[in-house]
């Protein structure tokens, strides 16, 4: 897509015992049961739920701030996109700013180190209030899709896993500047998102995004015929990435508390 390319070059049984401990002992003990002779049997169910930070990460978020300026204008800088109204622009902008931004992560290589926090598991804290004779704290209620934490919140281990194996991925494919230009074409123009008004022209644009692709591909890597196929399982990655962990993890920690629509509006407004 030649729009997308000329910006390119400017810059997660019945009656059961009540006890949570009882619950996981027996679900690790069916799986030990279940598991084929010779492998080794899976951790505990919970792991995924841990929660961890970043290790460096005053380092971390500062790049990963620089990268989403720079995602910004490059989306400011696409003349396809600047002919949609404003309101369009902002759909868009604020449904795949997270995609955008780990595409610019992985783009620039930024690495993601994590460490396990101290937080304490729901169910240590259940032990600790009893152990006090105190009520258990409440279930941690999961938010509505698209809105944010408000509280203080760590990724998990699982969401970061799901980063970390994107970035990973497109390491390990050494994705050239004009893939990722086609590849963030193809996630900036979603027609699907719910109250568009231009989404014949939104999806022609993603449509040709997928062709300059493919069509570059075809050109610069003829003897590798699976790596258009390749390219695309990146972009199906992009669906388990979940925003609110990536606004937590890379924004959190310098700014606090982040509103993203508030601060994607006022950067998309502002000429970066």
């Amino acid at each position: 897509m030649a729009c997308v390319e000329r910006c390119c070059r400017c810059c997660a049984e019945g009656r059961r015992h009540s006890s949570i401990l009882y619950s996981i002992l027996r679900s690790q003990e069916r799986q030990e049961r279940a598991a084929p002779a010779g492998q080794a049997p899976r951790g505990c169910p919970c792991g995924s739920r841990r929660r961890v930070a970043l290790r460096s990460p005053q380092m971390v978020c500062k790049a990963a701030s620089a990268v989403l300026v720079k995602t910004l204008r490059f989306v400011q800088n696409v003349p396809c996109f600047q002919e949609l109204p404003l309101e369009e622009q902002l759909l868009l902008v604020r449904s795949c700013w997270a995609p955008l931004l780990l595409l610019g992560l992985a783009q620039d290589r930024v690495p993601v180190e994590t460490v396990e926090s101290a937080e304490p598991s729901m169910l240590q804290r259940i032990l600790t209030a009893r152990r006090h004779g105190e009520q258990p704290p409440p279930r941690a209620s999961t938010p509505p899709p698209g809105r944010q934490h408000h509280g203080p919140h760590l990724p998990s281990a699982g969401e970061i896993q799901a980063i970390k194996g994107f970035l990973a991925k497109c390491w390990s494919l050494d994705i050239s500047t004009k893939e990722y230009a086609y590849l963030k074409g193809t996630v900036l123009f979603n027609p699907d998102l719910p109250g568009l008004q231009c989404t014949q022209y939104i999806e022609g644009l993603q449509r040709e995004a997928q062709q300059a692709l493919n069509e570059h591909v075809r050109l610069i890597h003829r003897g590798d015929e699976a790596r258009f196929a390749k390219l695309n399982v990146v972009l199906s990655l992009l669906r388990s990435i979940n925003a609110n962990a990536m606004a937590e993890l890379f924004f959190r920690p310098i700014i606090g508390a982040v509103n993203m629509d508030d601060m994607l509006l006022e950067m998309l407004c502002a000429k970066l």
